[in-house]
């Protein structure tokens, strides 16, 4: 938490003004002296506080002005959708409901990290919380931690101070000197009384925000019994990266997403105009990974000019229908179509301005989904199908494909474990005729997996894969009869209807797992394969010729099964599935004799 003395002091001179406001309210409202007092204290202070959030621990935004080309790498980054994620919150109020809110900040600390240190109440909705909480992991959670140690789940503090406060980076700070030494040159202010772009006034080099070690606090999570939710700093401390010396920064922020290949060169800043030191290793801030929104677009990426609406007013906004296109509002003045617009979009000049920042973001996720699709080809490889012989009629026949990891730094896939992320392999034959005759990795009405937890499975309505090559780690617990029970959260609520997560009386040391729950890996460690093999019955054989054989990878950040779980909506179930990847994608002929 912050030092609040300064708080404390600025509001008693905001209190002494006071009066007037008293006044006005015991005059319009009608309420007593003490009434209106006491109102009046509670909307300066309210007042008070959101400027003192913004002025400590400022916003992405006020950053924008200098790093822009950063800003933007960021806005659209996982990083930046750490706390606006609807999935987040979806499930981290599940697992708090079932846990009767033992986990306490457990989750929004990492996620909200800056409103975790200004004490924002973990069951405030993002309207209610400051900007700069709703920016997730921003500009301020890495470049405002000074502290060299190494601590998991989200425990790192945060300096506070104003926009003109000490940053640390892996820089000397050299090209700042150069820009404050002639400030009216590159009009930049470095206290109040001068007039300028505010900027910060020192760089502190800080070594460790470069080594993987600073990435661990929140990519290495356990919760309190001891199970493991976030393993990647465990896979990447026994890794060939690790030995080669590649951190996690060369990967995720290099020129080439997924590889360690150098990073680009270029300014990291622009000052009126000025390009500071632009032949530095510039490090890409859309910190490249499989992640990826399902917010509305009006919403995240994040975009200053979208400020103009507050959160709850952009979800009243229907971009999926066309509002602000104009098609849609041709449409509408030429009476082709009636709509009932909520009041805050009854203008038209205003949904047309609301769609050109849609359509603004909407290329900026473009630009992320492409980088999201580099960072996975490059980091997996799938090879086949191989067969010991050639497949005849009526004979059944056998074959497999390679999935390896080319990734020396973690498994494939990594991340959260349990529900998600999820790879997979799909592979169907065709006939000569062009029929479908096989396939595994089949998806069914929802989207999921023909798995254990397909809704379609267990109704019947479609057969189960067996044959199903699928990557996704699995949580084991007990029910009640002593057996093992696929789930997706690490909470046995089979045995406990109201479960409260302690500690057990047996350290987990000991189990090597915490009681009652451990998990099932089937990810591929780095640099390491694993073939998926494959028959087709020899009746779907049915005439010689040629047939072709199809496959690729896939890969999702949820299955919908677990987005039901926790109670999401329609509209983030469709999100999700229109965000699914396909990697490497390709088909070959075999002759059948």
């Amino acid at each position: 938490m912050f030092d609040v003395t300064e708080h404390r002091s600025v509001r008693t001179g905001w209190l002494a003004r006071l009066g007037a406001l008293a006044v006005a309210l015991v005059v319009v409202t009608g309420l007593s002296e003490a009434q209106a007092q006491s109102n009046a204290e509670n909307l300066a202070d309210q007042a008070h506080t959101e400027l003192f959030t913004d002025e400590q621990f400022p916003s992405a935004s006020k950053c924008a002005s200098c790093h822009e080309a950063i800003y933007k790498e960021w806005a659209s980054s996982n990083h930046a959708y750490a706390s606006i994620s609807p999935m987040f919150h979806k499930f981290e109020q599940a697992i708090t409901n079932l846990t009767q809110g033992t986990i306490g900040t457990f989750c929004v600390r990492c996620h909200q990290s800056v409103g975790t240190t200004l004490g924002e109440s973990r069951a405030a909705p993002l309207w209610e919380r400051s900007q700069v909480s709703r920016e997730g992991i921003t500009c301020i959670t890495c470049h405002r931690v000074k502290s060299e140690y190494y601590k998991a789940n989200g425990e790192r503090r945060i300096e506070p101070g104003q926009i003109y406060s000490s940053v640390y980076t892996n820089s000397d700070g050299e090209g700042l000197k150069k820009v404050i030494e002639d400030k009216s040159f590159y009009r930049v202010a470095t206290n109040d009384e001068e007039r300028g772009n505010k900027i910060h006034t020192e760089v502190v080099k800080f070594e460790q925000i470069s080594k993987s070690e600073f990435c661990a606090s929140c990519h290495q999570v356990a919760v309190n019994l001891g199970i493991k939710l976030e393993v990647v700093w465990d896979q990447y401390r026994d890794s060939p990266a690790l030995e080669q010396g590649i951190t996690c920064q060369e990967c995720h922020m290099g020129k080439v997403p997924g590889t360690a290949n150098g990073y680009a060169k270029g300014p990291a800043a622009v000052v009126n105009g000025e390009a500071i030191n632009p032949d530095r290793d510039r490090h890409n801030h859309a910190f490249y990974g499989p992640g990826y929104p399902i917010a509305h677009p009006g919403i995240f990426p994040h975009n200053p000019a979208a400020e103009n609406w507050t959160m709850e007013e952009w979800l009243q906004f229907d971009y999926r229908s066309g509002w602000g296109t104009e098609e849609f509002e041709d449409k509408v003045y030429n009476g082709e179509i009636e709509v009932e617009f909520p009041e805050v979009w009854s203008s038209e000049d205003d949904r047309f301005e609301a769609r050109y920042i849609i359509e603004e973001n909407l290329e900026g996720l473009e630009y992320k989904k492409d980088l999201r699709r580099q960072v996975m080809e490059n980091g997996s490889h799938l090879d086949g199908p191989f067969f010991a012989q050639g497949p005849r009629v009526g004979q059944d026949f056998s074959f497999n494909y390679t999935v390896e990891n080319i990734n020396p730094g973690h498994n494939l896939p990594s991340g959260s474990l349990g529900a998600q992320p999820e790879i997979w392999l799909n592979v169907a034959v065709t006939d000569p005729d062009g029929n479908r005759i096989w396939e595994s990795g089949y998806v069914d009405s929802d989207g999921d997996m023909a798995d254990l937890h397909s809704k379609d499975v267990q109704e019947g309505t479609i057969e189960h894969d067996d044959q199903l090559f699928n990557l996704q780690t699995k949580f084991l617990t007990t029910n009640l009869k002593g057996t093992d029970r696929e789930m997706f959260l690490p909470v046995s609520f089979d045995i406990d209807q109201r479960p409260f997560l302690r500690q057990p009386n047996t350290p987990t040391t000991v189990l090597n797992h915490p009681a009652f729950i451990r998990m099932e890996g089937r990810s591929i460690p780095p640099l390491g394969k694993r073939d998926a093999n494959y028959t087709v019955p020899g009746e779907l054989l049915t005439k010689p010729g040629t047939y072709k054989i199809s496959a690729r990878m896939r890969s999702r950040a949820e299955p919908i099964y677990f987005m039901r779980f926790v109670g999401a909506t329609k509209e983030m179930e469709q999100s999700m599935n229109q965000w699914m990847l396909d990697m490497h994608p390709y088909t070959v002929e075999v002759e059948v004799q």
